[in-house]
C-alpha cells in the first residue's frame, strides 16, 4: 500500500515537473522553426523543417557577446551588492546590541511591502541627478540593499551557535575577521543560493532598466527581446524564441555549476 502510494506522488511530481518543462521545450523548439511554421505548428514540438537561421540572423543584427555581457555585469553588480549589505546587516542585526535595533529591523521588513512602481520615479530621477543614465551602475545603484537577503541571511545565521561568537569576542577577535572566517565559511551554501536567485532575478529584469537603458550599446537582453516582439519593430516569433533560449543559457549554467550548494543549503537543517 505504501509502495503504491509513493508511487502516486512520483507521477504527480513527474506531471508537474512536465508541465513546467513544457513552456520551455516549446521554446526552444520554435527556436528552429521557419517563421511560416512558428505560426501554423507553433505547438509541435519537433518542427517540420529544422533551422539554425534564426540564430545566425540573431548573430547578425544584433551583437549577442555585447548583450549577454553588458546583461551578465549588470546582474553580478546587483547580486554581489545585495550579498554583501545583506551580510554586513544581518551580521549586525544578529549580534549587535544597539537602541531601536527592533524598529530599524522592522523598518527594513517594511520596504518589502512597497511596489517598485512606488519608487521608480524617485529613483529615476535621483539617477538622472547624478548622470548614471544609460550605465549598469545606473540600473544597480537602487538595488545594492534587498531586505528579503537580509531576513534570508539573518535565517541562516541561526545556525550559529550564539556562544561560539560570545566566546571569540571575549578572545579579542574583531567582528571583521569573524564575520570573514567563521560566519562566511558556514553560510557559504546559504550564500550561493541566495546569489543565484538574485542573480537570475536581475538577469531577466525588465521594467527598469528599460528606463535607464536607451542606447542599443548598453541594452540587456531582456531589452533586446522588445524589438522582436514589441509593435513598433514588428513580430518576429522564431527570432524571438531563439534569443529567448540564448537568454536562459547562462543561468542554466549558474545552476549547474552551483547546485551541490544550492541543494545543500535546501535540505540544511542545522550546523553540522
Amino acid at each position: 500500500m505504501n509502495k503504491l502510494k509513493e508511487s502516486g506522488w512520483h507521477i504527480i511530481l513527474l506531471a508537474i515537473c512536465l508541465i513546467l518543462l513544457l513552456p520551455v521545450v516549446f521554446m526552444i523548439s520554435n527556436s528552429f522553426k521557419t517563421l511560416q511554421d512558428s505560426y501554423h505548428s507553433m505547438l509541435q514540438i519537433i518542427p517540420m523543417h529544422p533551422t539554425v537561421n534564426n540564430y545566425t540572423t540573431l548573430g547578425r543584427q544584433v551583437n549577442l557577446l555585447r548583450l549577454i555581457w553588458n546583461t551578465f555585469f549588470m546582474a553580478t553588480i546587483v547580486t554581489l551588492g545585495k550579498i554583501i549589505t545583506g551580510l554586513l546587516a544581518a551580521y549586525a542585526f544578529k549580534y549587535f546590541s544597539f537602541k531601536g535595533k527592533r524598529w530599524v529591523y522592522l523598518v527594513f521588513v517594511s520596504t518589502i511591502f512597497v511596489p517598485f512602481t512606488v519608487i521608480m520615479i524617485p529613483n529615476y530621477l535621483v539617477i538622472s541627478k547624478i548622470n548614471l543614465l544609460n550605465t549598469a551602475f545606473g540600473v544597480a545603484l537602487p538595488q545594492l540593499c534587498d531586505a528579503t537577503g537580509i531576513m534570508l541571511f539573518l535565517k541562516a545565521m541561526d545556525k550559529i551557535p550564539n556562544s561560539l561568537i560570545e566566546s571569540l569576542e571575549i578572545d579579542g577577535i574583531s567582528s571583521h575577521k569573524i564575520l570573514k572566517d567563521i560566519v562566511i565559511p558556514i553560510l557559504r551554501p546559504s550564500i550561493i543560493s541566495v546569489g543565484a536567485i538574485f542573480f537570475i532575478n536581475s538577469w531577466n529584469e525588465y521594467v527598469w532598466p528599460t528606463l535607464i537603458l536607451k542606447d542599443k550599446s548598453s541594452f540587456t537582453l531582456p531589452l533586446a527581446l522588445q524589438n522582436y516582439i514589441s509593435s513598433e519593430g514588428g513580430t518576429n516569433f522564431p527570432l524571438a524564441m531563439a534569443l529567448s533560449t540564448i537568454m536562459i543559457v547562462v543561468p542554466l549554467i549558474i545552476y549547474l555549476i552551483f547546485q551541490r550548494y544550492i541543494l545543500n543549503s535546501i535540505s540544511s537543517s542545522g550546523l553540522k
